[in-house]
């Protein structure tokens, strides 16, 4: 993947809803970001979301014109989306005043970091959902690709759009749905100008090894010795049991 490295950021807006308490310090019980928008140089593209403690509510689709909410529990509310257009318009205007005032500066770029996981445990032939986190993102443009057994895959992929966090990084989840299988193994491959070389964070599920023919007639020969100690020990407590009963029945009285 070829970058052009000149990428500048519009404004990013931000809303914080803070519950008061007392003290020096401000504890904020929920953090929302109305309006985080974002305009590039690279590809000049923009991005308008909402987000609430982390997770994003909806974004703009800024190229069908329309709002798509992350949940359909949420579509029941409604987001005008000429108002994300009319903010990245300005973004637009914003960043090339600054381009030219910084002659162009590229931003510093950071070494994101990558996670991959499963959604559940995973049980073979049951469908689960891998989930790759790649956290630490700036300038906010990074291309995430899923492999399977070294092969690229691109049925049941989706991801989030760039979720801001408070250094003013951003971090972006991709999800691939997959049936579990013993021959499957799967690559996140991350893509990123911090990066020298593409990223692989490689995932495979975690089986337990087969029982060798050795070990389980070692088992087998542990379980029928226990059980046969367990017949001798209470065949010699019954007789044992038996023979003290026959003893006092004999003994007459002195």
């Amino acid at each position: 993947m070829i970058l052009n490295k000149a990428l500048m950021l519009a404004a990013l807006a931000l809303t914080t809803v803070m519950s008061p308490c007392g003290g020096e310090e401000i504890v904020a019980d929920h953090v929302a970001s109305y309006g985080v928008n974002l305009y590039q140089s690279y590809g000049f593209s923009g991005q308008f979301t909402h987000e609430f403690d982390g997770d994003e509510q909806f974004y703009v689709d800024l190229e069908r014109k329309e709002t798509v909410w992350r949940l359909p529990v949420l579509s029941q509310f409604s987001f005008d989306a000429q108002f994300a257009l009319t903010n990245i318009a300005v973004g637009k205007q914003n960043l090339n005043y600054l381009m030219k005032q910084s002659n162009s500066t590229a931003a510093t770029n950071e070494v994101p970091e990558v996670t991959v996981f499963s959604k559940s445990p995973v049980t073979l032939g049951h469908p689960n959902t891998l989930i790759c986190l790649v956290d630490n993102i700036f300038p906010p443009v990074v291309n995430i690709t899923w492999l399977s057994n070294g092969h690229s895959v691109t049925e049941g992929v989706s991801e989030t759009s760039f979720l801001s966090k408070s250094d003013h990084s951003f971090f972006k989840i991709s999800y691939l749905t997959f049936l579990a299988s013993a021959d499957e193994i799967y690559d996140c491959k991350v893509e990123h100008w911090g990066l020298d070389e593409p990223l692989l964070k490689h995932w495979e599920p975690e089986i337990p090894a087969p029982m060798s023919e050795l070990t389980e007639t070692v088992v087998c020969a542990l379980g029928l010795s226990v059980g046969l100690v367990g017949i001798v020990v209470g065949t010699v407590f019954i007789i044992r049991g038996l023979r003290s009963v026959g003893a006092s029945r004999h003994q007459g009285p002195l």
